[in-house]
């Protein structure tokens, strides 16, 4: 019989049960749709990840004080978090060779005030090595210089976020005091906009100081909470990492593979890995579910499959008995079944794309849709038809015409 013959008994058959056609199809519509929006929001996380970490430096390296005991490990008591010192960033500075800028950091959160306006933010004691680490660039004024940092001056550069709050008349921050835990603060210029990072974390809020006047003035400590550096090249981040380890081991009088490290150092490399494999895990997670959702529905395919069978039973027998072979009506039913998961799968794909297009615009998930997902898909869909509507097919097919006639 004729393919295109055998397209229009498919059609018909479909069209003249159309609520059952649809919630057959159903089930391969919610699966596609899934494993195209769990793709989407999976690979969106990772290239907003990625971006968000070139924005702060690929090779930037953060040296903390303390064990690493990795996620859940056992707290570690105040001394073991004041294991750096300001001799260790001296130390680094002077004698590290694939390193491009370093800077002590110390920190603590309250509430800033200028004149009636006040807002809570961090302000960060560092040298002016950081803004080279962290890619950010002052727009008005000027950055703190080395005698500010060598005095312990009490002067500031702030982001836009606390500008725009603390001077919200549009006035120009610089040369203007703001206070922070009752100490004044000369604003010596304001950092450009960098906006919200990927996290949701706004890199604008926040205030830069040197490092002594927030260790001296306003923690009153002599130890560093943190050492913030950049590598050369991205390529050398690890030789960066080696050296470091091997300095602060002998500063520190300990010996490789007997005591523990009392520091522990982290690339953004590395933290780009960590969240890329947390993400590729959820992902992964929820393409399980959207596969199991595929499943179900070409189960729902084969069910119906089956029904049709038994209802046109008669029809077989007729057509057999006129002529049509085992492989004609073989490819009738299986033409069904891959029209139906086919119809599904098309529908899907659009309902898939529509999803992901919401989560971007009302969630601000970000997303991003991969041609290859949406061949996947329909390549999926169609191989669904033709698994689960094989054997329905090959009963229809297998039917005795003098049996089939007899049917009731």
């Amino acid at each position: 019989m004729h393919i295109s013959n055998l397209f229009k008994i498919a059609l018909r058959a479909i069209a003249a049960n159309k609520l059952r056609s649809f919630l057959t199809m159903l089930g391969i519509i919610i699966g596609v749709a899934s494993v195209i929006a769990m793709i989407a929001i999976g690979q969106g996380s990772k290239q907003s990840i990625q971006k968000n970490i070139s924005e702060m430096g690929s090779n930037m390296i953060m040296i903390r004080p303390g064990q690493d005991r990795g996620p859940g490990g056992a707290r570690q008591d105040a001394s073991e978090m004041q294991t750096l010192k300001l001799k260790d960033y001296e130390l680094l500075k002077e004698n590290c060779r694939y390193l491009a800028a370093i800077s002590p950091s110390v920190s603590s959160g309250g509430q800033f005030v200028a004149g009636n306006s006040n807002t809570p933010s961090t302000i960060y004691g560092i040298s002016a090595d950081y803004l080279e680490i962290r890619q950010l660039k002052v727009q008005d004024g000027e950055m703190f210089t080395d005698e500010d940092i060598r005095t312990s001056a009490k002067v500031c550069v702030i982001g836009k976020t606390v500008a725009d709050n603390l001077f919200p008349n549009g006035e120009d921050p610089v040369g203007r005091t703001i206070r922070f835990k009752s100490i004044p603060f000369r604003v010596v210029g304001v950092l450009k906009s960098k906006g919200y990072n990927s996290f949701g974390m706004d890199q604008d809020d926040l205030v830069l100081a040197p490092y002594t006047t927030v260790m001296k003035r306003i923690l009153s400590v002599t130890y560093l909470q943190g050492i913030n550096a950049s590598a050369l090249t991205e390529g050398m981040t690890q030789e960066a990492i080696d050296e470091i380890t091997t300095l602060l081991r002998e500063s520190h009088r300990i010996k490789a593979g007997v005591d523990e490290d009392n520091f522990n150092i982290r690339s953004q490399e590395e933290m780009a890995a960590m969240m890329n494999s947390t993400s590729d895990t959820m992902t992964l997670l929820l393409l399980v579910v959207a596969c199991i959702s595929l499943i179900v529905g070409g189960i729902g395919i084969m069910n119906i499959m089956y029904v049709s069978v038994t209802e046109r039973t008669r029809e077989i027998g007729l057509r057999m008995s006129v002529g049509a072979r085992g492989i004609d009506i073989l490819a009738q039913f299986l033409i069904e079944a891959v029209l139906l998961s086919v119809s599904g799968g098309i529908i899907g794909i659009l309902c898939g794309l529509g999803a992901a297009w919401s989560i971007n615009v009302f969630a601000h998930w970000p997303v991003l849709v991969q041609p290859w997902s949406v061949f996947l898909s329909f390549v999926v869909c169609t191989a669904t038809g033709i698994f689960f509507g094989w054997y329905p097919a090959k009963k229809a097919a297998s039917l005795d015409p003098i049996e089939a006639l007899r049917y009731e």
